[in-house]
């Protein structure tokens, strides 16, 4: 696509000379002032915009400021016959990407022509990026209508915009990180870097090192300055996942942070002050850490000033169905497959299933399940036996159907399981599935009314 540039002077022989020299790489428009190039601009989008400073009526800076306060902003360039460094640094402050004097060089123009247009570009892959990451990382992109989904956004939203150290538990799998970027995303350093550190994956020279830094010489290997994480964190966030794991020594270093908001890093004794939102995650019980002396006790009382606990995939199985859904159709793109549907049958068992692994389990079995059937329908039978051995049990059983410590499966319950793995092995044929079980088939239609849960057969 050809880019296109208005040339706004009120000289005549000043456009036409511009426009000739541009047009055979060019889109070139012309305003004689500042009222014809806002006409212009209201008009038609432009990708650069070069105009002279001093004209009759508005001047070239209220052009800059039109320009810049468009939605799709082009780059601007002023050009005047009065060339001095108060005009060039007023129109750098109002917004021009750069300054040329009459009477113009057009080699020089086109250099300047073409770095415009590379800085509009990136301005525009920078607004792109922003606009995905705030669409991944928004409250909209956390998948879930659960009430205790609910509590932990509300909490999101409420301490996002706050300074405040954040403490973030839950299990393995439940998405930490996730609500860490949210955080990030909805508070006012959300421009600013997102810096991630898995604190358990790192031996304790090298996570001390890759936080902080190292100075030239600090170690054997230190060849150069190294900047750390937080240094790298500078205006935005860092989140350290894992905290439980650090060293004592590490911890210490930790404090320091924040109690003081600078660190030196490993090898120096100058402290650099910086401007970082500290957000830390654990799997761990760091209270009970901190009584068996494997935590300090100080530090944890520095971390833990908004504490945001995430509650495992179990404790909310009314999330499962969204997020398999939306992890299968993300596969389904990512791969180029057809979709893949669940059966209600697979649907109701993979809800009962406990998820141990929890987000990170379902969404592995999402991924397995799109590559392996290339589409079409997942039904109860094409489960691993893993997966159904979580169904839920009959509503309202009682009695000798209830699990007790001493008795965790009852008579009933086995029935209703042995019942349920015959129907699976004869594929919904219920014929086969009251001979795998030696009773007849008026017996096994009796038990499926009586628990009409386990009847995923086809009739």
């Amino acid at each position: 696509m050809v880019p296109s540039v208005l040339i706004v002077d009120d000289e005549k022989h000043t456009r036409d000379g511009l426009r000739q020299a541009l047009e055979e790489h060019y889109d070139v428009s012309l305003a004689a002032n500042a009222e014809e190039a806002f006409n212009l601009m209201d008009a038609q989008p432009f990708d650069v915009i070069v105009t002279d400073l001093r004209m009759p009526g508005k001047s070239g800076l209220k052009v800059i400021d039109k320009a810049l306060a468009l939605p799709n902003r082009p780059a601007v360039l002023m050009m005047t016959a009065y060339g001095n460094i108060e005009t060039a640094v007023e129109a750098m402050k109002r917004g021009a990407v750069d300054f040329l004097t009459k009477p113009v060089n057009i080699e020089r123009l086109e250099v300047l022509l073409q770095r415009a247009l590379k800085t509009k570009t990136l301005e525009v892959e920078v607004q792109q990026l922003h606009e995905r990451l705030d669409e991944k990382f928004s409250f909209e992109g956390i998948i879930g209508t659960s009430a205790k989904l609910k509590e932990v956004i509300d909490r999101v939203k409420l301490v996002a915009p706050s300074r405040a150290t954040i403490l973030i538990e839950g299990e393995s799998g439940t998405g930490k990180e996730l609500i860490a970027q949210a955080l990030h995303q909805a508070s006012p350093r959300a421009r600013g870097p997102f810096i991630a550190v898995h604190c358990a994956s790192l031996s304790e020279s090298l996570l001390e090192s890759e936080i902080f830094g190292h100075e030239r010489g600090a170690f054997t290997g230190a060849s150069e300055r190294r900047i750390g994480r937080f240094e790298a964190a500078d205006g935005g966030s860092l989140f350290l996942d894992e905290i439980g794991e650090i060293s004592a020594s590490t911890q210490v270093k930790l404090l320091r942070f924040l109690e003081t908001k600078s660190i030196e890093r490993v090898g120096g004794s100058k402290p650099i002050e910086l401007d970082v939102r500290l957000i830390a995650a654990t799997n761990r019980d760091l209270e009970q850490m901190v009584r068996d002396g494997k935590f300090r006790e100080d530090l944890f009382f520095r971390l833990n000033v908004v504490r945001i606990f995430l509650p495992p995939l179990r404790e909310r199985p009314e999330d499962t169905p969204l997020l398999l859904a939306h992890y299968l159709k993300v596969f389904s793109e990512e791969n180029k497959l057809p979709p893949l549907t669940l059966e209600p049958g697979a649907l109701h068992t993979l809800q009962a299933y406990p998820w141990p692994g929890n987000v990170r389990e379902l969404r592995n079995f999402c991924e397995n399940a799109v590559v392996l059937h290339h589409g079409g329908r997942l039904s109860e039978y094409d489960l691993d036996a893993k997966y159904r051995g979580g169904v839920a049990p009959a509503p309202g059983a009682t009695g000798a159907a209830a699990a007790t410590p001493g008795n965790p499966l009852s008579v009933e319950q086995n029935e209703r399981r042995l019942l349920r793995e015959a129907l699976i092995k004869a594929r919904g044929n219920r014929t086969k599935a009251a001979e795998f079980m030696g009773i007849s088939r008026r017996t096994l239609h009796r038990k499926l009314a009586q628990w009409p849960e386990l009847d995923v057969t086809d009739k």
